[in-house]
């Protein structure tokens, strides 16, 4: 019956993250300059691109701030980070480098993964209310909660507050406040559905 857009709940946490996972792949492309650089013959090329693209993913998450498409732009940068990292396992299996090569192939899969779950993360999400109980989402899923399990739902300003009859409270940010007539006929639905 009714829908409210939400930001994800674990979004914040994500943006927390999100500096500190780019730093990590920039440091492993810096070491990877090193590794490259310490060779019998040093392929120089290859020296100052793993360099350049530490530095990049350095300095990503500064950057990133400014742009108006940040989901997107994250989603690109996490893709080229794994290409790196799994074409520049080749290179280091080719150089007799295993373990280098291995851990840039498990790094590549690792930042593909957190790349899709970021991706999943950013995407607009909904809060949905009808006669049997709100559905909540999730990362990857749905969880439904029956009108039962709450004693007071409300929905004030941009704020959606579930009180659970187990003393839990659950706050979640909306993104498109209603109008002050659909919040108060929202709030009677809830009212309504409580009693």
């Amino acid at each position: 019956m009714y829908s409210l857009r939400i930001m994800q709940p674990a979004t914040a946490s994500r943006l927390r993250l999100l500096p500190v996972m780019h730093g990590l792949v920039g440091i492993l492309f810096l070491f990877d300059a090193i590794g490259s650089y310490r060779g019998a013959q040093p392929n120089w090329l290859l020296v100052g691109f793993f360099l350049a693209v530490g530095l990049l993913s350095l300095a990503f998450p500064f950057i990133v701030k400014r742009t108006r498409k940040f989901s997107e732009t994250n989603s690109i940068a996490r893709l080229i980070q794994a290409f790196i990292c799994v074409s520049g396992s080749l290179y280091f299996l080719g150089h007799q480098q295993p373990l280098t090569g291995l851990l840039m192939f498990v790094v590549g899969i690792g930042i593909a993964y957190i790349g899709w779950m970021e991706y999943k993360i950013f995407q607009p999400v909904y809060v949905k209310m009808d006669n049997t109980g709100i559905t909540l989402p999730t990362t990857f899923s749905e969880k439904r909660i029956g009108w039962n399990e709450l004693n007071n739902v409300i929905l004030r300003n941009d704020l959606f507050t579930m009180d659970f009859k187990s003393n839990k409270i659950i706050q979640l940010e909306i993104l498109d406040e209603p109008g002050q007539e659909e919040r108060e006929k929202m709030n009677g639905f809830f009212r309504e559905r409580l009693n």
